[in-house]
């Protein structure tokens, strides 16, 4: 599976096309000779970030650090229809969370609000723009089509009836879409968005930072390029929609007075398969409750794969390897769970968990016996420790480790089959099972050689069956798994002609109860309250990685986990889930801290 996947091909064999503009702009002769070279990320902070913002940011942020410049953060919050400082605090948490950070320039698009209205004066008074009063059914009705010109009856009012229209917008004499703000530029150009395109418009809504101050607001094609270029922005970094955009931008900044002239430079989006990343469908996702929450583990958003065990160095590295690229491009989500494959495998702790429990008794162990055994935190990296794990007559294995009638080829667990190993412990070799009344198998029944502690035979025989984990069935705890698949079973639930709802996998979420995990869990939890831990277990033969959250209780009332607030600050930890060469490698993953409930406190 995930070994298969292969780093995705990008135009250009992956060479980054806009490091070669950024590196002619400021070689000798170039328009940004000499300068710092300056980016920005504005994310409109009307929701959470997703793996989709999370390639642009990397771009912005990435390109700055490449370059030794600078990355400002700018909240694009031109629109207050669903803009809200939840998303604006999330959206700061999540990119503190990756790595990267904005310094002392940390800006709101609302910042700019007077400048904006300025500009939007000055162009007036140039001849470069006119109040039009078209309703929204008329502009549309008058836009015209290829070879056919706009109209538009207002075209040509007289500068002062447009200044003075303006300033009576702004005071708040008009209803929502009686008026608008246009650019003069050309009704008949083959770029729709240069036929005289609406820069600002009335929106009677309560701004979340300007309250009521204001009821006209920029459009984001106006507004942008201003405050690009009053940041001393060198190089505005988009996705490829803004490609047609960009003589608009370019219009801005030749006709507005402002002090430099930032470049537009356009990639392509990323597209995932199995998932959509219209903050518009997310949201509807959310408000519909067909996920539990922006956080929920299914979702594409950066607080929802981190709660799913996604670590920032494996999305960086995602994002890094994927490359840029000038057209737009679908990724494997198989890809993304490569990365992070390749990220737990390297740094996580391991630990053992039974999923779908089956007693194992060792007949020729002692009744009421016990030992101790020490077994690597991670059989990758001896720096990262070890940790004890019990042993006894009684055992938790997988129920797929036995098979009373073996398939061909099967290694594992059978009457009279392969000897296997109980990762570091014993060798065992199984002699039969007990059925209940219906003939399911409740026990499985071994015997174990004494002298092959550690797992290793002493007289060195080769042992031909698998490696099998297991949890002590005397000293061990009962868990919640929660396992977790691709959201939508449709590869493209965006498609044309779809209804992305339709395409929901009804399977996206399966809740096991009775699971047995090492008691070690509590003690590798690094912070939560009233022993509510959370651990990311990945299924390795499981399709799409399905992960998976255990939830360890500290009583029968709280086996849910407790409210979390989504995008809130990981804390560095070290969770020990499961280790097994043959069903389940669990990896172990930060958790984020959360508030307690109220009567809860915290604990370590």
């Amino acid at each position: 599976m995930a070994e298969e996947i292969k780093t995705p091909e990008t135009e250009e064999s992956g060479k980054n096309f806009i490091l070669n503009f950024i590196d002619e702009d400021i070689a000798e002769g170039g328009q940004f000779q000499g300068m710092t070279v300056h980016t920005r990320f504005p994310p409109e902070p009307n929701g959470y970030l997703h793996i989709g913002h999370c390639k642009a940011l990397t771009i912005d942020f990435g390109t700055a650090e490449k370059y030794n410049g600078l990355c400002n953060l700018r909240m694009d919050d031109t629109n207050p229809t669903k803009e809200d400082e939840e998303f604006v605090e999330a959206i700061k948490q999540d990119i503190h969370w990756l790595g990267f950070d904005w310094g002392d320039r940390f800006f709101y698009g609302s910042d700019y609000f007077e400048e904006d209205y300025r500009q939007a004066v000055l162009l007036i008074k140039k001849g470069l723009a006119y109040v039009c009063q078209l309703t929204p059914e008329e502009f549309k009705a008058n836009r015209g089509d290829i070879g056919i010109p706009a109209v538009s009856p207002y075209r040509d009012r007289p500068i002062e009836e447009s200044l003075d229209l303006f300033a009576r917008m702004r005071a708040g004499e008009f209803p929502n879409g009686a008026m608008t703000l246009r650019a003069k530029i050309d009704l008949t150009s083959g770029n729709f968005n240069m036929r005289d395109p609406v820069i600002y418009r009335i929106n009677h809504m309560s701004h979340h930072r300007q309250g009521d101050k204001w009821c006209i607001y920029p459009m984001y094609d106006f507004a942008h390029p201003i405050q690009d270029a009053l940041e001393g922005i060198t190089h505005s970094l988009c996705s490829l929609e803004f490609e047609a955009h960009r003589p608009l931008y370019n219009w801005v900044i030749e006709h507005c007075e402002l002090p430099a002239r930032p470049r537009q430079i356009e990639f392509a989006r990323l597209g995932i398969d199995h998932t959509v990343m219209s903050k518009r469908k997310l949201r509807k996702l959310v408000e519909e409750n067909y996920v539990s929450g922006w956080d929920d583990p299914r979702m594409p958003t950066l607080c929802g794969l981190r709660r799913r065990g996604y670590t920032a160095a494996s999305i960086r590295n995602f994002c890094e390897r994927i490359g840029v690229a000038k057209s737009p491009n679908v990724i494997e989500y198989g890809f993304l769970e490569h990365c992070l494959r390749e990220d737990l495998n390297a740094n996580a702790e391991r630990t053992m968990a039974v999923l779908h429990p089956v007693k194992l008794t060792v007949t020729n162990y002692p009744e009421g016996q016990s030992e101790t055994f020490t077994v690597e935190n991670n059989p990758t990296d001896p720096t990262q420790g070890t940790h004890n794990i019990t042993f006894s007559r009684h055992l938790w294995i997988e129920e797929d480790d036995f098979m009373e009638v073996p398939v061909p080829k099967y290694k594992r667990l059978t009457p009279n089959g392969p000897e296997c190993r109980l990762k570091g412990a014993y060798l065992i070799t199984c002699t039969g099972c007990v059925k209940d009344e219906n003939g399911r198998v409740t026990e499985v029944l071994c015997t174990y050689d004494p002298d092959s502690r550690g797992g290793d035979p002493a007289d060195g025989r080769k042992v031909k069956g698998a490696t099998l984990h297991w949890v002590d069935a005397e000293n061990c705890m009962d868990a919640e798994v929660r396992l977790y698949d691709n959201l939508f079973s449709d590869a493209t639930p965006d498609g044309p002609d779809k209804d992305f709802l339709d395409c929901l996998n009804p399977e996206s979420l399966t809740v096991l109860r009775g699971c047995k995990v090492e008691p070690e869990m509590a003690a590798c939890t690094m912070m939560a309250f009233s022993n509510d831990f959370s651990v990311t277990i990945s299924d390795a033969f499981m399709p799409f990685f399905a992960s998976a959250t255990a939830v360890l209780p500290a009583s029968s009332a709280a086996t849910e986990r407790s409210s979390q607030v989504a995008g809130i600050s990981a804390v560095p930890g070290s969770m020990r889930p499961s280790d097994s060469a043959i069903i389940c490698m669990v990896d172990a993953v930060p958790m984020n801290e959360h508030a307690p409930q109220e009567g809860h406190a915290w604990c370590l």
